[in-house]
């Protein structure tokens, strides 16, 4: 992409002149010319490549979409990120980091997306950076890569982005100083020329209105917009403080009411002579954990039988009650019936001896990989009054319990956070957690809104199993009020 790719200059001051790429816009890959894979005149040009084998435009967005979660989720900054010294990382981990080039494409999905706060942050650091590959000793290696670098962005494209992120940001002054810099490169940028005198002139208008109200600061504060796009999540900043480890603090006085525990299930067969080790979590809701109890052995079987069947997890849409991938839940799952093998059958049986209830209602196993990036934000795993026909198909009612089993430790990230009471629950090779979604009345449990947090390293192996109402009328009674 150069300097003089975007759209004509129209005359006049109608506005800023966008990029192309502009929302709505859409690059064309490699994959959609006419040539195939490679450019005309290049070896196997017209060589047919199952493009099924590569990454696409979904992929790259959802990458860079996940980059940009993580960087807001834990409080990171560009530098720290690009460096690749990230939180969690033993001395003997190793790093990667993000060349220019990467930090741009970044950039570039945010500015795709409207998100012009981001679009800022990504391009300065991709500016900073090829700024920084331009001088001092380096390697030959580092030549190379900053060689390379050059080629795929220049300091023009990057202030082109820069210019025009800043001023739907209501920041003109800044607007305006990277269009200067831009022209300094770049003398003749059609776009930038025409930029230029807009800015300039917004700006002395922008100006005259603050001198007649002569409040300068306050005028321009109320007009810069900039920061995080809205959000649709009402408990956005919540859920991150959790996910950071930053979530509320119990007293003392609840502290001391936490207990750990064996525990047999009322002298159960299986469990009189070797009881579970049972760890009090929270109290209200009341979420329990059980340490140790499944083997190494065993989760590496149940994730070798999951791992052929990993597709998207998917939604059930409220309304039309179909299963489909949302946004806010990004990580693979498949389902393992007790059938399957013996090790399934095995885990749904201690479940039940666990816990008590009847696992013959239950869904099957459900298996989830959440990579760098996966989360599943805030939700209810029951159904809830306003979605009558969830669960309908399974003739089994609500869902009135949920046993979470982590399979991996996960060195930064991935707590299971409950966002209406502020606990957290940090992953555990091994350990299962388990809190019912309803009261003994059938109705469903608020406090146990709970997410799933951004893996920020390592890979989230975890499987849950949703145990249902039927079956459990003479397990766990009914209560007579609603919050019972």
């Amino acid at each position: 992409m150069g300097g003089q790719t975007g759209r004509p200059v129209c005359g006049g001051h109608s506005g800023p002149r966008g990029l192309p790429g502009t929302p709505g816009e859409r690059f064309q890959t490699d994959e959609e010319t006419e040539h195939g894979v490679g450019g005309a005149g290049e070896p196997g040009a017209h060589r047919h490549v199952p493009r099924q084998h590569f990454p696409n435009d979904e992929d790259q967005t959802g990458a860079a979409k996940a980059l940009t979660r993580l960087l807001e989720t834990y409080r990171l900054d560009t530098d720290t990120f690009s460096s690749g010294e990230l939180p969690g990382l033993s001395l003997s981990s190793p790093r990667s980091s993000l060349t220019a080039s990467d930090c741009f494409d970044l950039g570039k999905v945010a500015y795709s997306e409207a998100d012009y706060y981001h679009t800022e942050l990504w391009m300065i650091q991709a500016l900073k950076q090829l700024d920084a590959g331009g001088g001092g000793a380096v390697d030959a290696v580092a030549v190379d890569a900053v060689a390379v670098d050059a080629v795929a962005v220049d300091a023009v494209t990057i202030l082109d982005y820069l210019s025009y992120s800043v001023y739907q940001q209501g920041a003109l002054e800044r607007a305006l100083d990277f269009t200067r810099r831009l022209l300094a490169l770049d003398p003749t940028h059609q776009r930038a020329n025409g930029n230029l005198k807009y800015f300039e002139f917004q700006l002395a208008k922008q100006r005259k209105a603050e001198e007649s109200e002569g409040e300068e600061g306050e005028a321009r504060k109320r007009r810069e917009t900039r920061g995080r796009p809205p959000d649709y999540l009402p408990e956005r900043k919540k859920y991150e403080q959790l996910c950071r480890g930053e979530g509320i603090r119990m007293t003392p006085r609840r502290q001391s009411r936490l207990f750990c525990r064996y525990h047999d299930n009322n002298r159960h067969p299986m469990y009189v002579i070797g009881p579970v080790k049972q760890e009090d979590e929270w109290d209200r809701p009341r979420i329990l954990r059980y340490h140790d109890i499944v083997s190494d052995a065993e989760i590496e079987r149940v994730k070798e039988l999951a791992k052929p069947r990993l597709r998207r997890a998917t939604i059930s849409n409220p309304v039309t009650g179909v299963l489909e991938p949302a946004h806010y839940r990004i990580s693979k799952s498949a389902w393992l019936g007790a059938f399957e093998h013996p090790v399934v059958d095995r885990i749904n049986q201690r479940i039940e001896d666990v816990t008590g209830l009847d696992v013959t209602t239950a869904e099957e196993l459900q298996v989830a990989n959440y990579g760098v990036g996966g989360q599943y934000e805030p939700h209810f795993d029951f159904r809830r009054k306003d979605e009558p026909d969830a669960f309908e198909e399974l003739g089994t009612g609500n869902r009135i319990a949920t046993w979470l089993l982590y399979m991996s430790d996960v060195p930064a990230g991935g707590a299971t956070v409950f966002t209406d009471v502020g606990a957290a629950v940090w992953p555990k090779k091994g350990t299962a957690v388990f809190w019912y979604n309803l009261f003994p009345s059938g109705e469903g449990d608020d406090r146990t809104r709970h997410a799933a947090c951004p893996v920020l390293v390592g890979n989230k192996w975890v499987s849950n199993k949703w145990i249902h109402e039927r079956g459990q009328e003479f397990r766990r009674r009914c209560g007579l009020r609603e919050t019972d």
